[in-house]
């Protein structure tokens, strides 16, 4: 019956159609409600893609802190100026951190990469010492702010006759510099001993972190590390702030194509001890200081559930199951015990697990294989892991054909560019054959470029035609939505115990990028794409969380974008309730497949979209308005099935800027839904009715 109250209210009703140029009206029955909107729709993405979370969330200051690299002279392409953390939370910093990042103090031999039994990862400086001049290793370009308050810590072993100290001088040249601060000398030994350091800066700007020597003898440097003392488990409070107010639900986690080459265990454990490694997906250094522990952390920061992507490329069943005990096996099971040992004593209780990443990438993807032979390998995997534990969800690595289209990816495993459903180029399909007893959800991703769109007919991403309508720019995220709702009837078809036993879509990656127009608008109505389809689209994760973020001063806020997700999570209801119009959306001019669907997302309203929930309570309607274009546009609401009870709220994302940009989230009172209504071009305006 959902199904059907779905179809009857969200369909194109051809008899309502009215004369173009009309004000269009929108009828909401509020006694017709749909499946509750799951709150994970509103769900975000992170991946190590290079040094992209640590750039944006995480606290430390220092590159290449366990030394992948040798210590080396500084490169002439890397001048002082390329200065990170500049907002003292080392932000700033480029993505690939490369060789160079660590230079000697005093002449270049009397630093040598120690590879006898390294204290962490291939090598470990070991530093030779001449007396009263000082040798020892620096970092330039270290940012500060007076009066801020930092921690360290080093992990040091050496001589006795060393005397080693932790410097920070003022200036970029790293043979000058003003007077700064020497923080203490520390006692060696010949074994590893760390030590906590603490400091406030007294001027803010570049400086260079040094660790330097005197004495005789020599010592090692096997780890170190520098973050603002405000941190919160490491992670920027700024940042954390910020994401925490979106309320998303639900992050995915580490990857993406990251982790598909990604060894979970390298990043447990003793953040020191934990080898840096190389990412041959993204091609850059990955320090592994945030893994599991320190993701789980994160999600409890933010109070969202994790949502972790095992390994299924270079990985196994049986790394698989052990990454479900070590999250959620009591501490009696052995990485249980592993877990406890590493200080949480207590199961995580992860619910949501994915089954690697767009494992049908068979030219790109470390681990692809054949569709036949990756079955099987789902299956392990499943079976493996829900022997740990059989409460967990498990999400398949899907690809419906539109995905298949747009990335070429059909021709690897076919003939045909559209695949035809459960041909050898449809990856979902394969996966409702063969393994549909063995996952819960499906994933799909998709993602939009705001300058150029797939041609079915050319077969290839083409430029967008330069006067085409900016409501087609602006559907095209929802048409995608729309596409993977229309392909999921199709599997219904096929396989008809989908009806009785349903495998969601989660559309666990999802952008919209570039173009002539504020994105912001296309955002939303990717979300009323999902309203309206709320019994399929039951989770979403937006690539990524960290684009959500913007710096203003020293201070990580919410763009316009993010303020998207946050109009609706906080101010959207839950329970969809009945829309229709009398002004359907454009008939497609292009055929359906790749980005396009066989009916344009919308509500019949057009040129502005639609869509009403109910509170959980069922106590204030909720109407959400979108006016995706770049005038000003009318509309009459007429409401049956609910008597409103007195004042609400408007809650309005617009921008006062010519062009768009930099909208500002407003509320104003209103005494009920005026007759006619005009809203402002390209805003999204929500209404919170209280009813009787």
């Amino acid at each position: 019956m959902k199904r059907l109250w779905l179809n009857a209210c969200f369909l194109i009703s051809a008899w309502a159609t009215q004369a173009q140029g009309s004000t269009p009206v929108a009828d909401i029955d509020a006694s017709k409600s749909g499946p509750p909107i799951s709150p994970y729709v509103y769900g975000q993405f992170i991946e190590h893609a290079g040094n992209l979370i640590y750039t944006t969330l995480w606290c430390e200051m220092l590159d290449d802190r366990k030394f992948y690299y040798a210590v080396q002279p500084k490169p002439a392409d890397d001048p002082d100026a390329r200065n990170r953390g500049a907002d003292g939370f080392g932000g700033g910093r480029r993505r690939g951190v490369g060789p160079g990042r660590w230079n000697p103090i005093g002449p270049v031999d009397s630093v040598v990469m120690d590879t006898n039994q390294p204290y962490v990862g291939d090598h470990t400086p070991w530093i030779k010492l001449a007396g009263s001049e000082p040798r020892g290793i620096r970092q330039t370009g270290i940012n500060f702010v007076a009066g801020k308050t930092y921690q360290g810590r080093i992990q040091l072993a050496g001589d006795a006759a060393a005397k080693v100290a932790v410097n920070i001088i003022w200036g970029t040249n790293a043979d000058r510099g003003d007077a700064g601060l020497t923080i203490g000398t520390m006692p060696l030994s010949k074994d590893y001993r760390a030590f906590e350091f603490s400091f406030k800066a007294d001027r803010s700007g570049p400086a260079r972190f040094e660790i330097a020597g005197t004495g005789t003898g020599s010592f090692h440097v096997g780890a170190v590390s520098l973050m603002p003392a405000e941190n919160q488990n490491g992670w920027r409070p700024d940042a954390m702030a910020a994401l925490k107010s979106l309320r998303s639900g639900v992050y995915r986690f580490p990857g993406g194509n990251f982790v598909s080459a990604h060894e979970w265990r390298n990043a447990i454990g003793d953040p020191d001890k934990r080898p840096p490694t190389w990412d041959p997906v993204w091609r850059a250094l990955q320090p592994n200081d945030i893994g599991t522990d320190e993701f789980l952390t994160l999600c409890q920061l933010l109070e969202v559930e994790p949502y972790i992507t095992v390994n299924a490329g270079t990985g196994d069943a049986w790394s698989a199951a052990e990454y479900v005990e070590y999250a959620n096996g009591d501490a009696g099971t052995p990485m249980g015990k592993k877990r406890a040992a590493n200080g949480h004593a207590e199961p995580y209780r992860v619910k949501f697990w994915g089954l690697g990443n767009e494992m049908w990438g068979m030219s790109y993807q470390y681990g692809a294989m054949k569709p036949g032979q990756f079955a099987f390998k789902q299956n392990e995997f499943a079976r493996a892991m829900r022997k740990v534990d059989p409460t967990i969800i498990l999400i398949a690595s899907g690809a419906m054909p539109d995905t298949m289209t747009g990335s070429k990816e059909s021709l690897n495993l076919g003939t045909n560019l559209v695949p035809p459903y459960l041909s050898p180029g449809d990856w979902s399909g394969m996966l409702f054959s063969n393994c549909f007893n063995h996952f819960d959800l499906m994933s799909d991703h998709y993602y939009n470029y705001g300058t150029t769109h797939f041609s079915l007919a050319e077969g290839r991403q083409v430029p967008n035609d330069p006067n085409e309508p900016v409501t087609d720019w602006m559907r095209r995220p929802a048409n995608h939505v729309r596409l993977k709702y229309e392909e999921y009837r199709e599997y219904e078809k096929l396989f008809p115990q989908l009806v009785t036993n349903p495998k969601p879509l989660n559309i666990d990656e999802w952008a919209y990028m570039g173009g002539k127009y504020p994105v912001y608008p296309a955002f939303a109505w990717v979300f009323h794409e999902m309203f309206r389809h709320s019994d399929i689209m039951q989770m979403a994760a937006y690539t990524f969380a960290t684009s959500l973020l913007t710096r203003e001063g020293t201070n990580g806020l919410l763009n316009a974008n993010a303020l998207v997700f946050k109009i609706y999570r906080d101010h959207f209801g839950s329970l969809p309730v009945a829309v229709s119009g009398n002004s359907p959306q454009p008939k497609p001019t292009d055929p359906p497949g790749g980005e396009q669907p066989a009916v344009n997302a919308g509500s019949d309203t057009f040129p502005l979209d639609v869509v009403a929930a109910l509170t959980a309570d069922r106590r204030t309607l909720t109407v959400a308005v979108l006016n995706p274009t770049e005038v000003e546009q009318s509309i009459q609401l007429n409401l049956t099935g609910a008597n409103l009870a007195g004042q609400g709220t408007l809650w309005r994302l617009a921008s006062s800027e010519d062009n768009g940009q930099n909208p500002r989230l407003s509320s104003s009172p209103v005494a009920a839904i005026p007759p006619s209504l005009t809203l402002p071009r390209f805003s999204v305006n929500i209404y919170e009715l209280p009813l009787k």
